[in-house]
């Protein structure tokens, strides 16, 4: 295996590709610098920097000189699993570029494919010929003899689901709103119709609306109200930072925390804004959370502490998660004397969908044992608020039963490689057989 500084990897962000119908995809672009010279013996590969992409990490296996049971002259690739845990049933596609960033060539897996730690790398033996790559009539490698690929994984139902900002929507519902209103205008047509006889053109017709609107969106129309003599409320924080309640306030006004500032300060987006009930930021945080934390044995109870007081039922149902996967351990290792009794129950729920390879079967509209995220999907879809421990949700779902429906989940089956149609070298690889 060869150093991971050889390529680096770069976000092309969410699509669909050419290849797809309607599904979501997330693709990634990855950049193997210097192809000709990475080592090309057979079975020696090249690792991506790792990606993640529906909550799991992942990285690219890439064979310049193909495997043992590659045809002679073709490299390999194969998408690996890097996390610990299961990712679903997984569509996945690899797709190699020119240098003018258009696909010369695309392989796409045509069955969903189950990675787990037991399976955790699929792929092709016989991706594309490394003659093909290396011919500079093609213009595959740019000048610098790099070579990219990208790889799309298609979006999980079961990702995490984080509501929209329902602010847009919200602002546009105001519009007329007389009870809400502060400023009005009377707006008069009698000088565009006067000369129509028509005694009903004379009649203002009135406009309400709102002066913080106008203020932000039209600064002129608000101009001709005045300035307001009224003194303004003053309120006092002493609890949050003030950088952290200007992304609060933001947030509420239809903007959004960029990424990097929302990983920097999780937690403290997290309090303030469960401390002010600005729901949606605190799940769209609760989410970036449970992306950029691995649960160890050193803070899974901790975690699972955090999860319970500020009802974080996703990154309670991860640590979960993780204590089923590593049960044997954890009992060896965890003492659960601070746990709260109503925890007993989510730790049976992670094992029941561990035995029962996580389906919705076993009990009524199988909402027991539903994930965190399908749950908080289908309150949004009925209206009903998606804040709240799982029992809560539970019970909203139950007491609303008429309104959304459950999907049933047919019993799984294992995927050979002759399943795959006629791609006949879309194979799965096992860690064992890992050259």
């Amino acid at each position: 295996m060869t150093n991971v500084d050889r390529c680096t990897v770069t976000t092309l962000g969410v699509g669909r590709p050419s290849s797809s119908s309607g599904e979501e995809w997330q693709s990634f672009k990855m950049l193997f610098h210097g192809f000709a010279d990475l080592p090309s013996a057979v079975g020696q590969y090249t690792l991506s920097p790792e990606f993640t992409c529906n909550g799991r990490r992942w990285c690219i296996q890439l064979f310049p000189g193909g495997k043992r049971a590659s045809m002679t002259g073709c490299l390999s690739l194969y998408l690996e699993l890097r996390s610990g845990g299961t990712a679903t049933a997984t569509l996945f596609e690899a797709s190699t570029l020119d240098k003018f960033q258009s696909v010369k060539h695309s392989k796409k897996a045509t069955v969903p494919r189950s990675f787990s730690s037991e399976n955790k790398v699929f792929g092709w033996s016989n991706f594309d010929r490394r003659s093909y790559i290396l011919k500079q009539s093609e213009n595959i490698l740019d000048d610098n003899g790099t070579l990219a690929i990208v790889v799309s994984i298609q979006r999980d139902s079961a990702s995490p689901f984080v509501p929209r900002n329902p602010m847009s929507s919200l602002i546009t519902g105001m519009f007329l709103d007389e009870e809400t209103a502060d400023v009005c205008f009377e707006v008069s047509s009698a000088d565009v119709h006067e000369d129509d006889g028509d005694d009903a053109a004379l009649s203002p017709v009135t406009f309400h609306a709102h002066s913080f609107v106008l203020k932000t969106c039209a600064p002129m129309l608000a101009s001709l109200f005045g300035s307001d003599d009224e003194k303004i409320v003053v309120v006092s924080i002493n609890d949050v930072k003030p950088a952290i309640f200007r992304h609060l306030l933001h947030y509420v006004y239809g903007g959004s925390v960029e990424e990097g500032e929302l990983t920097a300060h999780v937690k403290d987006i997290i309090n303030a804004a469960d401390k002010y009930s600005i729901v949606n930021l605190k799940l769209q945080a609760e989410a970036a959370y449970v992306e950029s934390t691995d649960i160890t044995m050193d803070n899974a109870m901790d975690n699972l502490l955090y999860a319970d007081a500020l009802n974080l039922a996703l990154l309670k149902e991860v640590v979960m998660d993780f204590l089923a996967e590593n049960h044997d351990e954890a009992i060896g290792s965890l003492s659960f004397d601070d746990v709260p009794g109503n925890v007993v129950k989510d730790l049976m729920v992670a094992f029941g969908r561990k035995m029962k390879g996580d389906t919705n079967e076993g009990s009524k509209d199988g909402l027991n044992t539903m994930r965190v995220s399908e749950l908080r999907r289908k309150l949004a879809e009925i209206g009903l608020g998606v804040d709240g421990s799982r029992e809560a949700m539970i019970e909203a779902l139950l007491a609303n039963a008429g309104g959304f429906a459950v999907d049933s989940n047919e019993e799984g089956e294992e995927i050979s490689d002759e399943d795959s149609g006629s791609d006949e070298d879309d194979e799965e690889l096992s860690a064992e057989e890992e050259d």
